[in-house]
């Protein structure tokens, strides 16, 4: 009798640890995949506002609600361009990107290191530690890259600025210089 009951106790441990075992990997691969996509943007669109304007804005690195602002923005600075071109003062300067869009400091970053992720169902945050130490002294701030898990990826919603930046958010500053151009 005892022995049966230390074999169901043995089997019972066993699923468990198997069960929590199955659940750290999916948070680690989780947070390896929002990594990922942190990496790809700071990569892509960190040091130079160039890709923003001549590349199409990736499906799978920004939400759907991202996208779309960042899409109407450039699209209201290419036209102000234009408009700038075609008229009595083309020497006037348009609406433009200026400074770093995805950072908080206008100067951009000379690196940067994601300090921690924190999941929560299919929103995630990713604390990202920058630094800029081209001035002196060198400048350090955390901006926080706000994820969403959508179409079986995860995807980059939005950015919380530090205080120093001129924005509270990346969203609400493409919708300010996109009805800047109006």
């Amino acid at each position: 009798m005892k022995k049966q009951f230390f074999l169901y106790v043995s089997v019972l441990l066993f699923f468990v640890a198997c069960e929590k075992s199955k659940k750290t990997e999916s948070v680690t691969s989780s947070n390896a995949a929002i990594e990922l996509k942190v990496n790809e943007l700071y990569t892509k669109y960190g040091k130079s506002n160039d890709a923003v304007y001549n590349q199409p804005i990736p499906d799978d690195l920004f939400s759907k609600d991202l996208k779309g602002a960042v899409e109407n923005a450039i699209n209201a600075s290419k036209a102000d361009i234009e408009k700038v071109k075609n008229s009595d003062h083309p020497d006037e300067k348009p609406l433009l990107f200026e400074g770093a869009i995805f950072s908080s400091l206008y100067e951009g970053y000379t690196s940067y290191k994601i300090q921690s992720v924190n999941i929560n169902g299919d929103k995630a945050d990713a604390h990202v530690q920058f630094e800029y130490n081209m001035a002196s002294p060198k400048i350090s701030w955390t901006d926080t890259v706000h994820l969403i898990h959508s179409d079986k990826e995860w995807k980059v919603d939005n950015i919380t600025f530090d205080s120093i930046g001129n924005s509270k958010d990346l969203k609400k500053s493409l919708i300010e210089f996109t009805q800047s151009t109006h």
